[in-house]
Order: structure tokens, then C-alpha cells, then sequence
């Protein structure tokens, strides 16, 4: 099968005034789409991966284990990923602040102390990465409690099985560096500002 690039959940322009149209021009139509593209090449030539999905490829994980041909996991994984991120954000012109549902937010309670304790330890592990990658909120599925984890270059959350992926922020430098230039924290601050709530509570189980 062919793997396509999703399209995005709102207008190129729709996350201003936060993140740019220019950025998301660049980064959707650019890295997002490149990674689709490459994907499809490696698949050309190799017809075990034309028998997979996307989610299949991305559950086998990276490493030689997996039987992927070399350089598939990486470029599915960042098309997984992107999407997943785009989901993750919502427009918000007012930058009025955003809060999660009450349910939402009394598992992030439960599982942080609070929702301040959780934003500023999600900020920490998001800014503190070295490196390109993801910072994500996931749901540990034997605990059903929320954590913090970061997966380095292409990883995906998706990729481990005992985990959910509920939110993810982006912090490879080509998401944010036409508008924050290298001032990662200022890019995060934008991010939260455009966090969807909606979506991540969709992903939770209850």
C-alpha cells in the first residue's frame, strides 16, 4: 500500500499568532511530507513493507529486530509522529490559557500532584532534551497513571507497548526555529498555549 501524508487539522495559518504560517509551511509541507516521500521509496523496493501500515511499521520499533528495511522505521516513525503532533494542537488566536476537562485534569492530578507540577515538568523534559526528538505525556497502561517521556531523533512513543501517547511536543530545531530561532523554552510557552485538550482526553483511557 501507498503511505500517504495526512492533511493537516486546520489552515496553514490557523496557529498564528504562536507558530507561523511560514513554519508550518515548512515544516508539514517540507519535513513531514519528505519523510511520507521517503517512505514510499523504501517501500517501492521492498515488497514486505508495501504489506504493512503505517501503525505496523511504527509498532515493530527501530533496530535490526524489527526486519524493517534500513531507514524505514525512521522515516515512519516521523511521519506517525508529526500527524500525532499536529493533532496535539489546536488554534487559539486569543492565546486565551487552555485548560484540560475535569476528568482530564484529575488524572493529571493524581499522577503529577497537580497541573502546574505537570506543566513545569513536561517544560523541564521538553527544553532539557539533548538533542532532536519528542517529549510526550503518555498513559502507562498497567498503572493508567500519566507520565513524562522523551524518545530521541525518530522514536515513537507509539513504538512501546506499555505506554499511550496522549500529547507530544515537537522539539526537533526545524519546529520551531523560524519563529524562536534557538530559544527552545519560548517555543514551548508557544505550545502550550495551543495544547488540545480535546484530543489528548481522546486518547485517555478512563
Amino acid at each position: 500500500m501507498a503511505f500517504t501524508l495526512p492533511p493537516l487539522p486546520y489552515a496553514l495559518d490557523a496557529l498564528a499568532p504562536h507558530l507561523s504560517k511560514e513554519t508550518l509551511d515548512f515544516h508539514y509541507n517540507k519535513h513531514h511530507a519528505s519523510y511520507v516521500t521517503k517512505l514510499n521509496a523504501l517501500a517501492g523496493s521492498a515488497p514486505s513493507l508495501q504489506a504493512l501500515s503505517l501503525d505496523d511499521v511504527v509498532r515493530k520499533g527501530p533496530g535490526p529486530a524489527s526486519g524493517l528495511p534500513a531507514g524505514a522505521y525512521n522515516s515512519a516513525a516521523q511521519t506517525w509522529n508529526h500527524t500525532f503532533y499536529w493533532n496535539s494542537l489546536a488554534p487559539n488566536p486569543t492565546g486565551a490559557p487552555t485548560k484540560p476537562s475535569e476528568k482530564l485534569a484529575a488524572l493529571i492530578d493524581k499522577s503529577f500532584g497537580s497541573f502546574d507540577a505537570f506543566k513545569q515538568k513536561f517544560s523541564d523534559v521538553a527544553a532539557g532534551h539533548f538533542g532532536s526528538g519528542w517529549a510526550w505525556l503518555v498513559q502507562d497502561k498497567a498503572s493508567g497513571l500519566l507520565k513524562i517521556v522523551d524518545t530521541h531523533d525518530a522514536v515513537s512513543a507509539f513504538s512501546d507497548p506499555s505506554v499511550t501517547p496522549i500529547l507530544t511536543c515537537d522539539v526537533w530545531e526545524h519546529a520551531y526555529y523560524i519563529d524562536f530561532r534557538n530559544a527552545r523554552p519560548k517555543y514551548i510557552e508557544a505550545w502550550w498555549t495551543l495544547v488540545n485538550w480535546k484530543f489528548a482526553e481522546s486518547n485517555v483511557a478512563f
